[in-house]
């Protein structure tokens, strides 16, 4: 199966080249196929020189500019569309996800599931250099997507998700030109029938860059397809939903925080564990 990274980057050419020469480092240790795809969201520095740069190196990496006007939906769109791969992860270009987790996402889907969904809120998972008041509009916002969608996931707004290629395709057409995209898509893979497995995974705070998320320009934004998912979801009567479909979710357990733990030939390997809304 070979694993496409999308990779939305506005303005990033301090934390680029980082962010893809170890996610390529952790990929080519595990024998994962894979190939990255940035996309250049109107940068105005030297982000598209730079990845240039890492391409002329590794024929796997690829510059692609965004043809939509700027924002992180219509990046991420723009790369689902070039990606080659039979599953896709949408990683952030700040180096705030771990590549390591990326092998997690791999495994997953190699197991089965349509959907690997990482959370930083569940035991296994570290978080650092989150600005506190970023940090509370989160539990927040995702405790209300939780209890309005009933589907047991405290981490929908994370971005850092992977989706095996037919679920790109089920998900069409995606509306979302901004951050909204990170809860269209997980929340419409759900509600469609596909079936996701959680794992704990690791964040921290940029080192390089600013953040291009602005909570008071994304609220709305946010809300508006929060609502157009739950009504599709409760007013639809299943008319998106893949035929004899239910959704199922699994939940990883960490051998010991931030790390799957080890088979006997020192690889480490996943332990899925049962939660209730299994089918």
């Amino acid at each position: 199966m070979k694993l496409s990274i999308v990779i939305p980057a506005h303005s990033e050419e301090g934390a680029i080249a980082a962010t893809v020469e170890s996610a390529t480092e952790v990929l080519d240790r595990e024998d994962i196929e894979h190939e990255i795809v940035v996309v250049d969201d109107a940068s105005g520095d030297r982000t598209a020189e730079v990845v240039a740069e890492l391409a002329e190196r590794d024929g796997r990496v690829r510059h692609h500019r965004s043809p939509y006007p700027m924002g992180f939906g219509f990046a991420v769109r723009a790369g689902l569309q070039v990606a080659s791969g039979d599953a896709v992860a949408i990683m952030m270009a700040d180096g705030s996800d771990d590549p390591e987790d990326l092998v997690a996402y791999s495994r997953l889907l190699a197991a089965g599931y349509d959907c690997a969904f990482g959370s930083r809120f569940i035991p296994g998972a570290s978080v650092s250099g989150y600005p506190l008041l970023k940090l509370i509009a989160n539990r927040i916002v995702n405790t209300g997507i939780r209890i309005m969608f009933g589907h047991g996931y405290n981490d929908t707004t994370n971005a850092f998700k992977a989706y095996k290629r037919e679920v790109i395709d089920s998900v069409q057409p995606l509306l979302s030109h901004h951050f909204n995209l990170t809860v269209e898509l997980p929340l419409k893979a759900i509600i469609r029938g596909h079936s996701y497995a959680i794992t704990p995974i690791r964040w921290r705070g940029r080192t390089a860059g600013k953040s291009k998320l602005h909570l008071q320009e994304m609220g709305s934004r946010y809300l508006f397809v929060v609502l157009y998912a739950f009504f599709e979801h409760h007013l639809s009567r299943g008319d998106y939903r893949r035929r004899g479909t239910e959704p199922r979710r699994h939940r990883w357990r960490a051998g010991r925080p931030g790390r799957l733990p080890r088979n006997g030939r020192g690889r480490r390997e996943p332990v899925v564990n049962r939660v209730r809304g299994e089918e």
